[in-house]
């Protein structure tokens, strides 16, 4: 089911994030957008993919350099 109610935090593009809840819990990126259910984000990943999470599992990333690996 599609939901296109607002969400609890608000990101920007270019926004560093990190997932804090879910089965890739830890993984680290940056904001792009969120998609048409505002409920979801796609965030370009440390690797270079670009993917679709659940905002509530994203948080901002705090203390982590990007460079750093």
């Amino acid at each position: 089911m599609m939901s296109n109610g607002p969400v609890g935090t608000v990101f920007r593009e270019g926004d560093e994030v990190v997932l804090a809840k879910g089965s890739y819990q830890g993984t680290l990126g940056v904001f792009i957008r969120l998609k048409k259910d505002v409920n979801w984000a796609d965030i370009t990943e440390r690797n270079g993919s670009v993917r679709s999470h659940p905002v509530a599992w994203l948080a901002p990333s705090t203390g982590v350099v990007w460079g750093d690996q």
